[in-house]
């Protein structure tokens, strides 16, 4: 077993914002909506940086209505961190323009690594980075148009193991001003399969020195982040899929990066029942439906109760579950005495791989030509 940590890691600094410890809660589309955001905020204290749902710029230039409520904060986020999407540099200037205007967030992070089709088949997200005078045109007009607010930028090491792009990009954020870069070792043709390539974060580390650099990729516990640190040299990380059904890993991630390695969260299945009855409930409270709260609330069962003796009939049962006192009726006809699994932690989520990455016609035949970027390249609804 790796040697923990035995001091606090140093803080994140994002622009005016200091962040200690340098953990981050990545953007997950239907998922990082306030409800998770507040319970994981909970879990660490009020410490860390916890991001948005993607929001597409067109979106929210046109002030679409899911969009204005995908952004909406809970008072007591600070700093307020939304992430956007764009492939038009206009459009993605006036989102980040109107976002610094009206005040609507503190801190305005760039999606450069989404890998599904419906948004890199338009350029956009991990494919938007080969075409490198258009990545550059992006954060031109995102630094110029977020006055005092910072912007970062989030990515993956390239489209395929043919064309890798996350060096050059880094070179061309620094140079536009970009406060940090956050890689996840993962090319867009992987998706979310295999194995995440640490050493790639290592050598952007290397590469752009003036600016933090976060990791991100196969952190599934407090340890693969202290882990990650301590071999890649990274400023922080960034978690994703590691905190499904699991948001209490950020208490555990403050716990390790402040030293004390021994406070590990272990819920009982009782403890964990408590926490999938209050995500519902903010979920409801939220959407102003408590049914729709419940509904929404379906997919994270399974990452819940993964590794607990619950049967796969419960679990369906569970799964279509409408109302509070539904899912709380079924969850106490459970042993909640179970104490946390062993082999509970590990891969959640998607885990699919070696993907054919859907692109433009014609995108890959130039890397600094831009012709390939049509005029519906900007979705007009939220997500991804």
């Amino acid at each position: 077993m790796s040697t923990p940590v035995t001091a606090p890691a140093a803080p994140l600094q994002i622009g005016p914002h200091t962040v200690r410890p340098p953990v981050v809660l990545a953007p997950m589309a239907g998922i990082t909506n306030a409800p998770f955001r507040t319970l994981c905020r909970e879990f660490s204290g009020g410490k860390g940086l916890f991001v948005s749902e993607m929001i597409t710029t067109r979106a929210l230039v046109e002030r679409n209505e899911k969009t204005m409520q995908l952004i909406r904060f809970d008072a007591t986020e600070k700093p307020r961190s939304i992430q956007l999407y764009g492939v038009d540099p206009a459009t993605v200037g006036k989102a980040v323009r109107m976002i610094a205007e009206e005040g609507l967030a503190d801190h305005i992070d760039l999606n450069f690594g989404c890998p599904v089709p419906k948004v890199t088949r338009k350029g956009g997200g991990s494919a938007l980075p080969y075409k490198r005078h258009l990545l550059r045109a992006i954060l031109r007009e995102a630094v110029s148009g977020a006055g005092d607010l910072p912007v970062t930028m989030k990515m993956r090491k390239g489209i395929d193991d043919d064309h890798i792009t996350y060096l050059d990009a880094g070179r061309i954020a620094v140079e536009e001003g970009v406060t940090s870069i956050a890689l996840h070792g993962r090319t867009a043709a992987q998706h979310y399969g295999g194995t995440a390539d640490w050493d790639a974060i290592a050598r952007l580390k290397e590469h752009v020195p003036e600016i933090p650099v976060l990791g991100n990729g196969d952190i599934w516990s407090a340890e693969d982040a202290l882990r990650m640190v301590r071999e890649t040299g990274c400023d922080g990380v960034v978690v994703g899929r590691g905190c499904l059904g699991r948001p209490w890993l950020f208490a555990d991630l403050v716990a390790a990066f402040e030293g004390r390695t021994e406070d590990i969260a272990r819920p009982s299945l009782r403890e964990v029942a408590d926490i999938m009855v209050r995500h519902a409930t903010l979920l409801g409270e939220w959407i102003g439906d408590e049914a729709r709260g419940v509904i929404d609330f379906r997919k994270h069962v399974a990452w819940y109760l993964k590794g607990f003796a619950v049967g796969s009939e419960m679990r369906k049962r569970l799964a279509i579950t409408s109302s509070l006192a539904e899912l709380r009726s079924g969850l106490d006809e459970l042993d909640l005495d179970q104490p946390w699994p062993l082999g509970a932690d590990g891969p959640r989520g998607r885990t699919s791989g070696n993907n054919r990455v859907v692109l433009p016609d014609g995108w890959l035949k130039d890397p600094y030509d831009c012709a390939g970027i049509s005029e519906d390249a900007e979705l007009d609804t939220s997500g991804g």
